[in-house]
């Protein structure tokens, strides 16, 4: 039986899953499959004190997110994705470098409803695509305040009205510092909270 220390060095050094061949793929995703099944939190939308905060991708099969690393002149610097329980709300930030000067960000705010004891739907209300340093980037935390106050931003900066722009998420393992989940197009997410 794998453990959480296992998954963590088998991710480790893989660029959040853009370095693994399909034989790592596999055995990456046999391990998430352990480390779930002895989840200590089976109702983790009950337990809003270990959800809550700022989270950092450590690995993922989403060729969405992975395939930003793919283009010219670009490279993906840390996803973060932070979670506000209370208020229902989602903020995904993916840091773009590239060109000196040019480090970009492209961000999702959305809402999640429960749906179960790990279920949430998701429906994505507002993006915002810019170079960090119009946007006035620092940290995650202060750009989410900025959003929250209802701030526009010098940026690509939209509202997200159409309704199939939504998915779901179960959550399927969390604890203090680590959570699993896996999405409505099969891809599994692995991240690390930041203190």
């Amino acid at each position: 039986m794998l453990g959480k220390s296992t998954l963590l060095e088998m991710i480790a050094g893989k660029n959040r899953g853009i370095l693994t061949n399909d034989l790592q793929k596999q055995a990456i995703l046999s391990a998430v499959a352990q480390l779930e099944d002895r989840n200590p939190t089976p109702y983790p939308l009950e337990a809003a004190d270990k959800l809550d905060g700022n989270w950092r991708l450590l690995y993922t099969t989403s060729e969405e997110l992975l395939q930003i690393d793919r283009f010219p002149f670009l490279k993906l610097g840390q996803i973060y994705q932070y979670i506000r329980a209370e208020g229902t709300k989602i903020y995904n930030i993916a840091e773009v470098a590239g060109v000196p000067y040019l480090e970009g960000l492209v961000s999702v705010a959305a809402k999640f409803e429960p749906v179960s004891d790990r279920r949430v739907k998701i429906n994505f209300e507002r993006g915002i695509v810019g170079l960090q340093r119009l946007i006035g980037y620092r940290s995650v935390i202060d750009f989410i305040q900025e959003i929250e106050s209802g701030k526009k931003f010098t940026a690509i900066d939209f509202n997200i009205t159409n309704r199939e722009q939504k998915g779901w998420l179960d959550i399927t393992y969390l604890d203090d510092d680590l959570r699993i989940g896996r999405g409505n197009e099969g891809n599994i997410f692995v991240l690390t909270k930041v203190p």
